[in-house]
């Protein structure tokens, strides 16, 4: 199951029915927004006891075409690593 941007900021109207369903989506834009672009910057995003984001660079390397077993070459290319705070981790196992 996933959840979609839309329902975000539907259960965040229903629990601050003080704010309209605009500005909290355009909060959510601009929080996004600055995310990608700290780490298109290179920098690393914290969000203390929540969870952490950055980057990662995958050196260029020689790789195989499954299909045709030619070499191919992979250019440099950066990733982003994820990992959630030790509470939320155990939050996620928690059986209910």
């Amino acid at each position: 199951m996933s959840v979609s941007k839309q329902e975000i900021i539907n259960k965040i109207s229903l629990n601050f029915p003080n704010l309209y369903k605009k500005d909290i989506n355009k909060f959510f834009d601009i929080f996004l927004f600055e995310i990608v672009k700290a780490l298109s910057e290179g920098e690393r995003v914290e969000l203390r006891d929540v969870m952490m984001f950055e980057t990662r660079v995958q050196k260029k390397r020689i790789s195989l075409n499954p299909k045709t077993l030619e070499k191919v070459e992979v250019p440099e290319k950066k990733s982003i690593l994820f990992k959630c705070s030790k509470e939320w981790k155990k939050k996620i196992n928690e059986k209910k």
